[in-house]
């Protein structure tokens, strides 16, 4: 199917998704800061982590199902596929390669696909702050 959309609209669309500070970034960190714990954001690491727990040295991405290419709910774009697969494939790449980065670095790294946040963010809290603690 062909995109209803001509190509100047859909850019303008996609130039309009933010990098930082994403709903499914808000609610976790919300959530974070309720129960009393105090962290920075976008520290600079490499990949600059959403949420950085520096004494702790815990890095936390949370990760889009589209732009990251979540195995459950990635849908990759028909129009183009080329230039989309060869975009996605190197975002997820790059994420791979900035969480050994950090790991080497002696970081703890934690990727939440958004879904995990707004279908169970109990779980995910539940993960920071084991880490947190250990």
């Amino acid at each position: 199917m062909a995109d209803v959309m001509t190509p100047e609209q859909r850019s303008h669309n996609m130039s309009r998704i933010r990098g930082k500070d994403t709903s499914p970034e808000l609610t976790l960190r919300k959530a974070l800061w309720q129960r009393g714990h105090r962290y920075r954001i976008h520290y600079r690491l490499p990949g600059k982590p959403d949420i950085t727990f520096i004494s702790q040295r815990l890095a936390i991405f949370v990760d889009g199902c589209f732009w990251h290419g979540c195995p459950v709910h990635a849908v990759k774009p028909k129009t183009n596929a080329k230039f989309w697969n060869e975009k996605l494939g190197r975002n997820q790449d790059r994420d791979r390669k900035v969480t050994v980065e950090l790991q080497d670095m002696g970081w703890q790294v934690f990727r939440f696909w958004e879904h995990e946040i707004e279908d169970d963010l109990e779980s995910v809290i539940i993960s920071v702050e084991t880490a947190l603690i250990s």
